[in-house]
């Protein structure tokens, strides 16, 4: 059984995940790792929430602020041997319920054409392509989505 837990970046639980996170997306993003990077720090990140899978972290995600009433969603992440059971989704839909909570009304974020996973994860979770925003804008290889959550 899957069960979820909201904390924050400080959780140990959160660190190990996105350092798995990490490795994998240094093999998948290549000389565009560095740059990425970058833009991925955990520090301060005061919204995660952790997935379990009988008591042990499998999955992972974080909101930030972004802009008015917008909030960013990083750092999404399910172990391999995890994905395909909803564990993904699970994280995905509670981060907008505490964004939601928090009163902002939209997400966005930036994925990238590597990671075919997270972009049909995105599309099945009704986000909807955007022109790339930020950083990003000018990055061929990135792929931005938001959804309103109000």
């Amino acid at each position: 059984m899957i069960t979820l837990k909201r904390t924050d970046s400080t959780n140990i639980h959160f660190t190990s995940l996105v350092k798995e996170l990490d490795l994998d997306l240094k093999i998948r993003d290549g000389e565009e790792h560095d740059f990425f990077a970058q833009y991925n720090k955990i520090d301060l990140i005061q919204h995660v929430v952790v997935a379990y899978f009988n008591d042990q972290p499998i999955g992972c995600g974080a909101i930030k602020h972004y802009a008015d009433n917008i909030m960013e969603v990083k750092r999404m992440y399910v172990k391999e041997s995890y994905r395909g059971k909803g564990g993904a989704t699970r994280v995905l839909k509670e981060l907008e319920t505490w964004a939601s909570e928090l009163g902002y009304d939209k997400c966005i974020l930036e994925t990238g054409l590597k990671q075919p996973e997270a972009i049909a994860l995105y599309e099945k979770s009704n986000y909807k392509k955007i022109r790339n925003y930020g950083q990003y804008e000018h990055v061929e290889s990135s792929v931005c989505f938001e959804k309103h959550i109000v």
